[in-house]
């Protein structure tokens, strides 16, 4: 079995209700009509009864509930949320109506009230639109200082990572980490990668450098980040900074780095900044022709999941699974 079907089997084991708030998108409603039908989550679709019927024209929605902000009888009452929650920073009543008929904040809503368990959006949105609301309404989880994203990626034919199975952060959010905000990157990536793959993280603190073979501040950020990790999280199979084939290759680890207890065994990836995360993710989703889910975000109150816009429908319902399961750990 797979990874991403290890995943729908554990979703599938104790349902959680997720919302899709592009609805008037092809592929959300494949995916919505996939999910119920394989019984991975209840799905609420957000958005116009008609549009729905038409976008998704062909497909079984019947087991998908709909729930059109311009009619719902919770639509005042998750704009006085709103407005109790933003006022101070200018929100008026009025303001607070126009925000609730977005789809993606009325998403955000339901999961804030309980009237679901997560969120997944980003086909049609930007990552900023996606994760605003939620950064807004959710907030971040008790005890979590920053807001993280990482991409669950899967090799075929891998003998690398778990199986072929790695974790690469953050390759979505955060542009240019400090080396405290990546210590705490590396920290939530470890957590989510046992949460989700269920075995024990090997971190790599990423650099173009290994154990001191180039001088610069750029690597000495990846390196003082790496001691304030193990300095948080003792107990943290982590390392750095390390090249990325001496975190993945046992002969290359062991000559550019002997000793070390990650070196040769990394299955999370944790990336100096954006552009090295994102430019890697890519890289091996079209090269190796990896299956790719996320951007999966970390550090919100409430699962409240990006997609990338080129995704397909198979993709999402991979996302809403990780979803479902986040949703599962919270409890």
């Amino acid at each position: 079995m797979g990874f991403i079907d290890t995943i729908i089997a554990k979703a599938s084991k104790e349902k959680k209700t997720v919302v899709l708030p592009e609805s008037a998108d092809r592929r959300v409603l494949e995916a919505a009509a996939e999910v119920t039908a394989r019984g991975i989550a209840e799905i609420v679709l957000v958005g116009s009864p008609a549009t729905i019927a038409d976008v998704g024209r062909g497909l079984d929605l019947s087991k998908v509930r709909i729930v059109d902000p311009a009619t719902s009888p919770l639509f005042q009452d998750y704009a006085d949320t709103y407005y109790q929650l933003r006022k101070e920073k200018g929100v008026t009543p009025e303001k607070a109506v126009e925000t609730m008929k977005d789809n993606v904040f009325f998403g955000v809503m339901m999961v804030k009230k309980g009237q679901a368990d997560g969120m997944v959006s980003g086909a049609a949105h930007s990552t900023a639109d996606t994760l605003r609301p939620a950064l807004q309404i959710l907030k971040t989880a008790p005890g979590t200082k920053l807001v993280s994203a990482f991409f669950l990626m899967v090799v075929p034919d891998c003998e690398y990572g778990e199986q072929g199975t790695f974790l690469f952060a953050d390759c979505g959010l955060v542009e240019n980490p400090d080396a405290d905000q990546l210590s705490e990157i590396a920290i939530s990536s470890a957590k989510s990668f046992r949460q989700l793959a269920g075995t024990e993280p090997s971190v790599a603190m990423l650099s173009y450098s290994t154990y001191g073979s180039a001088k610069n501040p750029l690597v000495d950020k990846v390196v003082e980040a790496t001691r304030l990790a193990k300095a948080k999280a003792p107990g943290l199979r982590i390392d750095g900074e390390l090249q990325v084939d001496a975190a993945l290759v046992a002969s290359v680890g062991k000559s550019k780095a002997p000793g070390s207890l990650v070196a040769g065994t990394a299955n999370v990836l944790v990336f100096p900044d954006l552009n090295a995360g994102n430019i890697g993710y890519k890289l091996v989703q079209r090269l190796a022709k990896a299956e790719a889910y996320g951007p999966v975000t970390q550090g919100i109150a409430r699962p409240v999941n990006d997609l990338s816009r080129g995704c397909s429908a198979e993709d999402i319902v991979g996302v809403v699974a990780i979803t479902a399961v986040q949703a599962q750990d919270m409890e």
